[in-house]
This record gives C-alpha cells, sequence and structure tokens, in this order.
C-alpha cells in the first residue's frame, strides 16, 4: 500500500506494517485511511483467516501525527478525524488479529490493542496513553477496554496522568501473551498468527463472537467520539495543539 503502509498476504496470513520508522510511525491521515481500506478488504476477503499487525524501526508507533492531526481535525470546515474509521473497523473485525509490539506504543498504538486477539511485547515495549495531556479523552472504546482489563485506578492514571506501562507491567496486567526480546518479538507474533491460520475458520470467528460485545464496543466508540470532537475545539486542547508545535519547532531549530 501507500502512505507508510505496507501488506502482505501469504499462507491465509495478511501482515499490515507500519513503515514510518524514521518518523516514529506517527500516523498520517493517510496512514489511517490505508489502514482502514486493509481491515475493510480483509473482513470480507475469504483467503485472509488472520490479521498480524507489525511496525519497523525502534518503535510501534508515536500515535498521531500532530501537526497532519491538527491540519485535518482542528481546520475551519475539517471532517472527523481519520483514527475514527480506523478504530470502528477494528472494533467490528470478526476475524483474529495479532500484534508484535517494539518501543513506544502511543496513544492509538496502546488502545488498538484491546482489540487484538493475541498481543507479544517486545521486552522494551511501553504502552503510553496521555490524551488528557492533549486537553482529549480516549478513543476506540478504551474508556471501557482499559479499565475492564486492568482496573480503574491503573487505567485511569495511564490516561489522566500519562503514566506508561511497561512491557512486564502490561503482561502481569493481561495486556499480553508474552514479552520476548526485540529480536524474537516479530517471529513469536507470526508463529501465533500461522497456528491460528490452521485453526477453523469458523470456529474462530464464533470464539471471536462469542468474546466480543461489539455492540457495547460501537456504543462507546462512539460515545467517545461525540466527546473527542468537543475537546477538539476547547481552549483547552488548542493550547496544548500549540504549546506542542512550539516545542516541535524548538527540537528541530
Amino acid at each position: 500500500m501507500n502512505n507508510f503502509i505496507a501488506r502482505e498476504l501469504r499462507d491465509h496470513i495478511l501482515t499490515i506494517t507500519l513503515t514510518r520508522a524514521a518518523k516514529r510511525n506517527a500516523l498520517t491521515s493517510a496512514m489511517y485511511d490505508d489502514l482502514s481500506q486493509a481491515l475493510e478488504e480483509a473482513e470480507i476477503d475469504p483467503e485472509v483467516r488472520v490479521i498480524l499487525l507489525q511496525a519497523d524501526g525502534d518503535n510501534f508507533t508515536a500515535g498521531n501525527d500532530i501537526p497532519d492531526f491538527i491540519e485535518h481535525s482542528t481546520a475551519p470546515g475539517a471532517s472527523e478525524p481519520a483514527a475514527f474509521r480506523f478504530v470502528r473497523n477494528l472494533g467490528a473485525a470478526s476475524k483474529p488479529i495479532v500484534a508484535a509490539v517494539q518501543g513506544n506504543a502511543v496513544g492509538v498504538g496502546a488502545t488498538l490493542l484491546l482489540h487484538c486477539d493475541l498481543v507479544y511485547l517486545a521486552d522494551n515495549a511501553r504502552l503510553v496513553a496521555p490524551f488528557v495531556n492533549l486537553a482529549l479523552v480516549p478513543e476506540a472504546a478504551s474508556s471501557w477496554l482499559m479499565p475492564l482489563r486492568i482496573g480503574h485506578v491503573r487505567a485511569y492514571a495511564m490516561f489522566a496522568l500519562g503514566e506508561p506501562i511497561d512491557a512486564t507491567t502490561a503482561l502481569q496486567a493481561g495486556l499480553a501473551n508474552a514479552v520476548v526480546p526485540v529480536a524474537e518479538v516479530r517471529g513469536r507474533a507470526a508463529a501465533a498468527a500461522s497456528a491460528l491460520a490452521r485453526q477453523s475458520v469458523g470456529a474462530l470467528a464464533a470464539t471471536k463472537h462469542l468474546m466480543r460485545e461489539r455492540s457495547t464496543i460501537a456504543a462507546r466508540i462512539e460515545e467517545e467520539r461525540t466527546f473527542f470532537l468537543e475537546r477538539l475545539k476547547s481552549p483547552e486542547a488548542l493550547a496544548a495543539f500549540e504549546a506542542f508545535t512550539a516545542r516541535a519547532s524548538k527540537a528541530t531549530s
């Protein structure tokens, strides 16, 4: 695909790779569109039995590319952020999703893992969800799924204080299946994806259906969307974006 998203279908496994390593795989609107297209096509393609998400470079993703996000989300007449199409597709996915994560997984990079059925973390992985730092709110139904998974107080600290969760803590909290050395994380995830691809397609689909409250997830995504769009227009969010842009400009000058 284009826009720093690569995909390969082999042995019934669709591997989707973030390839913008030079920018820590920060996600632009165009990247979100490509990710959404990949998930939508995978959902109806009988050749795809499993989806494997991974990223090149030292980081899984730095989350949103903030300058691109500001340009496409806060300008007059801007539509909703492209991330919402992506998270709706994650929430509605019926096929198994496996993730291989190294380095930082920020924002949606952390919350998307709640929609993955198997998660393998490198020992240097850090999950960070600093939504309130930008005067925003969580997305991807994470305001419901994260407390359900790791408890309210830990999830609140993650969202409201931006406290990171390291790989070992994530494993202990039930956010991952295993923690492995960086050099082994892709291989471990690929092996799991291969094992899933050999299982009964119908049984896997039914099992995921039974384990996921899709209607609740979809409803929470839309509720979060309402708050998120309101927050985008707030003076606090605009000030946070201005401060971020100023820091970024200073860092590159």
